[in-house]
């Protein structure tokens, strides 16, 4: 499996993923799609980005001058395993003390004097202007003094950040409060550093990326797990991840657009994924359960309980989001029953161990779906959670 492995990479270390240069594309366009001058005269900083590996650096840089940036900078923590085989820079340097091969950054604010702009016109900059390329006295972490102070100069943030630091990397860059477009795990949108941020439209998903696996390339030391990793066409390394999405706080058009659709009875009617049963009733919160993002029904006036994969196509002007399971939602959306006197049963009959309190401020239905775990007392009631639920209601 894709996240297996994803984990595994993370506690070998390798948890260093280049992002591939389409997918790069297809998010910024729909930036630009919106408001054609969300680059012009900013400062982009590019902070875990190498630009020798990351395609961050060379999108930007070949738009450099279409887009209008004022400066792009991009800030490496790590000497890259192929410094100096792109790009020839300081030739004269020890294979040992490479500049490339230490903590670096680079700062460019004018290529090719505001024409078109090509690699070569990237690597010809690079190669006859060393200043643009110089050693940071610290390690290149985001989160040392050097790196922080180039934050705070940047007025947009963009990059793949390293998943196992993305709660620090996200609180990080909204300590400086900057424009960002970032790449998570789909899971962080329940993060309880997250969703706060998602709830109150500080910041929401990006268009590009609802569904499917990405690939991303790896170093050349990273170890490779089973189906869904390999090496491509180009001789470099790739991992598939599922679930990635695009966190960000620059608008889009996708955003705007409200969702078409049905009424509860046309749902129950012509809604496979319903199967024609109706809506069910939360057994511990005064909502409704709606199992697809699809099935929301247009005319109930109540709360609902959808799959976190809804902000996908949340409108802000078509609902409120009012809190999610597990994540303090009580002051909106308060649970009504607590399961301490429940114990959780496999479906072979065998107790697991675990008591109700596991399934407490879950969003549970009453009854037993034949397929996974369910809590029963000892009057024989049953009930099963939902996986994690975002409560939503209409706008009036």
């Amino acid at each position: 499996m894709a996240n297996e492995n994803l984990s595994k990479a993370k506690n070998a270390r390798n948890d260093e993923f280049y992002t591939q240069f389409h997918d790069i594309e297809k998010e910024i366009s729909a930036y630009l799609d919106y408001n054609p001058d969300v680059f012009r005269g900013k400062v982009v900083l590019c902070p875990c980005d190498d630009p020798y590996e990351s395609n961050f650096f060379k999108y930007f840089a070949l738009n450099f001058n279409e887009y209008g940036l004022k400066k792009l900078i991009a800030t490496c923590y790590a000497g890259s395993p192929i410094a100096n085989k792109q790009l020839s820079l300081f030739d004269e340097e020890t294979a040992e003390n490479k500049t490339t091969k230490s903590p670096h950054k680079i700062e460019i604010s004018d290529i090719n004097n505001g024409g078109a702009v090509s690699l070569y016109d990237v690597a010809s900059l690079l190669a006859t202007d060393r200043k643009l390329l110089t050693r940071l006295k610290d390690d290149g972490d985001f989160r040392s003094a050097e790196i922080k102070k180039l934050r705070d100069e940047a007025d947009i943030i963009i990059t793949n950040p390293p998943f196992s630091l993305f709660r620090e990397f996200l609180a990080w860059i909204v300590e400086a409060g900057k424009q960002f477009s970032i790449i998570g795990n789909v899971n962080a949108i329940t993060y309880k550093e997250t969703f706060p941020l998602l709830k109150e439209n500080k910041m929401w998903l990006g268009p590009s990326i609802t569904s499917g696996d990405r690939k991303f390339n790896v170093p050349d030391d990273a170890p490779l797990y089973a189906a869904g990793c390999g090496i491509d066409e180009n001789g470099r390394k790739f991992i598939q991840v599922k679930g990635v999405r695009w966190f960000t706080n620059i608008d889009h058009g996708r955003r705007h657009q409200p969702l078409q659709l049905m009424t509860m009875a046309k749902n129950m009617r012509y809604n496979k994924k319903l199967k024609g049963k109706e809506y069910e009733k939360y057994d511990n919160y005064d909502a409704i359960e709606v199992p697809f993002t699809d099935a929301i029904p247009s005319d109930y006036d109540g709360v609902m309980g959808v799959p976190i994969t809804f902000l996908d196509k949340y409108s802000p002007e078509q609902f409120l989001i009012l809190g999610a399971t597990q994540r303090g939602c009580h002051d909106e959306v308060p649970d009504t029953k607590k399961y301490d006197d429940y114990w959780e049963v496999k479906q072979n009959g065998e107790k697991t161990g675990s008591s109700g309190g596991k399934t407490n401020e879950n969003a549970n239905l009453a009854g037993n779906d034949g397929k996974k775990n369910y809590f029963t007392n000892k009057e024989g009631r049953v009930i099963q959670s939902s996986y994690q639920r975002i409560f939503i209601k209409h706008k009036k």
